[in-house]
């Protein structure tokens, strides 16, 4: 067995340890709160851009809903008006009505389905506008920065 001399021991020779001087520790210790604070800055950023981004994607799924539901509904009374315009001109025609586009049911009844397929055909650029529709965060890096181009 080797002896250990008591002098090669790290432990008991201090003069050798490398002590840490209190400027040094107090450096490392900015430091490594300057970059636990830019972790932290960094996730908040990442996390209220996410909340952003869902939001305003929910709030365009929701209007292209309502969008939808109003379309769907005006689709429902142009096919009523439909109907009712057909059992109007053969009330007309049973009764031996020879002028049925001149009638003015007749006609305010065209006019109606004409106002009717026009806010038909609103509704549907509207929702192709929704749809189309970017977040902020995607306009942002489509856009080039100012002062630039």
């Amino acid at each position: 067995m080797t002896e250990e001399r008591p002098e090669e021991r790290p432990e008991e020779r201090p003069e050798e340890r490398p002590e840490e001087r209190p400027e040094e520790k107090q450096e490392q210790q900015e430091a490594a709160e300057e970059h636990s604070r830019r972790t932290m800055e960094k996730f908040w950023d990442a996390t209220v851009d996410t909340w952003h981004t869902a939001t305003f994607k929910a709030a365009k799924y929701s209007r292209l809903v309502q969008k939808k539901i109003d379309l769907n509904s005006l689709h429902k009374k142009i096919s009523s008006a439909h109907t009712e315009l057909g059992k109007m001109i053969d009330d007309l025609h049973q009764r031996g009505e020879r002028e049925i586009l001149n009638n003015a049911e007749v006609s305010g009844l065209l006019a109606h389905l004409t106002d009717l397929r026009h806010q038909a055909a609103t509704l549907e650029e509207e929702i192709i506008a929704i749809r189309t529709q970017e977040t902020p965060e995607e306009k942002e890096q489509a856009e080039p920065p100012a002062g630039t181009a």
